[in-house]
C-alpha cells in the first residue's frame, strides 16, 4: 500500500496516515465504480487525503484554527481546523471544505463529496468493529449510495446514543434529513 501524500503542515502518526490512505483508496474505488466526473472524483480523493491531516495536532493549534467550531470536543476539532487551514492555503471548493469540516459530526447540506467521505471514514477496512457488516456496506455503495449513506448515519447515531456521547445539532439535522 503506497501512502498518500499529505501537506507539509499535516500532523499525523504513521497509523493515522495508513487510515487516510485506506479512506482515500475506498473513495477512489467508489468514484470509479459510480463513474463520477473527474472533478468529483478528485474532490472525493482530496477529501479522503485531507480529512485527518491535523488529527494528531496539539490542542492549542486545533482550537486556534477551529475558531467558531472550538466548542467541539478535542477529538472533533481536527476537521474544522483542517478546513480552516486549507482555506488559508487557498482551497476554494466549498463542498470539499464542508466535507472535511463536518466529517465527524455530519452535515445535512452535504453534496455527495461530504456523504462519501462520511461513509468511507466509517467503512474503511482497517477499523476493527463490525468488520463483516461494514465490508458488506462498503461493497454496496456503488449499488445504493443513498441507502448505504442512510444506514451509516443510523449506525453512527446508534453508537453515539449507546455510548452516551453528546449528539451535536449537525448530527441530528443530518439524521432528520435522511430518515
Amino acid at each position: 500500500m503506497q501512502l498518500v501524500e499529505l501537506p507539509s503542515w499535516s500532523v499525523v502518526t504513521p497509523r493515522r496516515r495508513e487510515h487516510i490512505t485506506r479512506v482515500t483508496a475506498l473513495l477512489d474505488e467508489w468514484a470509479r465504480a459510480l463513474e463520477v466526473t473527474t472533478t468529483e472524483r478528485t474532490a472525493w480523493c482530496d477529501a479522503g487525503r485531507l480529512h485527518d491531516a491535523l488529527r494528531d495536532a496539539e490542542e492549542p493549534q486545533l482550537r486556534s484554527l477551529a475558531g467558531r467550531d472550538a466548542g467541539y470536543t478535542l477529538e472533533m476539532l481536527h476537521g474544522p481546523a483542517a478546513a480552516v487551514k486549507l482555506a488559508q492555503e487557498g482551497e476554494a471548493r466549498a463542498s470539499l471544505l464542508a466535507a472535511i469540516r463536518f466529517h465527524t459530526v455530519g452535515n445535512a447540506a452535504w453534496d455527495r463529496t461530504g456523504r462519501a467521505l462520511y461513509m468511507a471514514d466509517f467503512l474503511e477496512p482497517g477499523r476493527r468493529f463490525s468488520v463483516g457488516d461494514r465490508a458488506f456496506l462498503a461493497a454496496q455503495v456503488p449499488l445504493d449510495f443513498d441507502g448505504v449513506f442512510r444506514q451509516v448515519v443510523r449506525m453512527r447515531m446508534e453508537h453515539a446514543l449507546r455510548e452516551g456521547h453528546r449528539l451535536f445539532h449537525e448530527t441530528v439535522d443530518l439524521w432528520d434529513s435522511v430518515r
